[in-house]
């Protein structure tokens, strides 16, 4: 595990500001901002207190490209120390339904990404941060759907990190221990016909995370935790059940 203290919110902001954000243009592209929400959770925490709705269909892994030995959609006890939240979307959502997701959504007019990271945040799982929260960017991601997507990382005091998710739009949050984006298994690469990007998944539990929230979590893991500034994830693809 990692441990959730100042050394580490130090670290991340320092590699963060060492970055050179790669960044697209505002033009033909719909904007939107997601949160890369750094909390704390304890190793024996249950997902049941984040619960907002369950629908265990959503877990299914029938349209996850590759090798699917070992990976049955679960993902238990995936707390512990230093976490990130995950949000799985309420399956009555038009676009992504039941997908895993970082909080967050469209900017609207007028409004920096870290507006929009910090507002979703709140109207999401229902938690307010202030200006101080923000650690920094990463590069923009341009997803299959049309939407310019801008990474802002956020940290949270241990103790400031009550959750109520509105169940309108979450499903379920879980609380992500960051070790488990340094996993000896992640990232994997799977080619599709589809495509000739590789299509980029990370082991969550049982469970595999893909773009554009996977290829956000890989680049958070290579240049906010482990310092390898100046590394991309931009031509990591998208597995086709996300392009719509």
């Amino acid at each position: 595990m990692i441990n959730h203290e100042p050394a580490l919110r130090t670290r991340l902001a320092r590699n963060l500001a060492d970055h050179e954000l790669l960044t697209v243009p505002e033009g033909e592209h719909r904007r939107a901002a997601v949160a890369v929400v750094i909390v704390d959770s304890q190793p024996n925490e249950t997902d049941a207190p984040y619960v907002a709705t369950a629908d265990p269909t959503v877990r299914q892994m029938s349209q996850v490209p590759g090798d699917l030995d070992g990976f049955d959609g679960s993902m238990n006890n995936v707390a512990g120390g230093a976490a990130f939240l995950l949000c799985l979307r309420a399956t009555t959502l038009r676009r992504h339904g039941g997908q895993f997701a970082l909080p967050g959504g469209r900017v609207d007019p007028g409004e920096s990404a870290e507006e929009t990271a910090r507002r979703e945040l709140e109207e999401e799982l229902g938690l307010s941060l202030g200006d101080d929260a923000v650690l920094g960017r990463l590069d923009d991601y341009v997803s299959r759907s049309g939407f310019v997507i801008t990474p802002v990382v956020l940290w949270v005091e241990a103790g400031c990190d009550a959750l109520r998710p509105d169940p309108a739009e979450v499903a379920f949050v879980h609380r992500v221990g960051l070790h488990h984006l340094q996993r000896d298994d992640s990232p994997r690469y799977v080619t599709i016909p589809e495509s000739d990007r590789p299509v980029v998944q990370l082991p969550i539990g049982r469970n595999l995370i893909h773009a554009p929230t996977g290829a956000v979590l890989l680049q958070f893991r290579w240049v906010a935790m482990e310092g390898q500034v100046g590394r991309r994830v931009n031509e990591l693809e998208q597995p086709v059940f996300a392009w719509k």
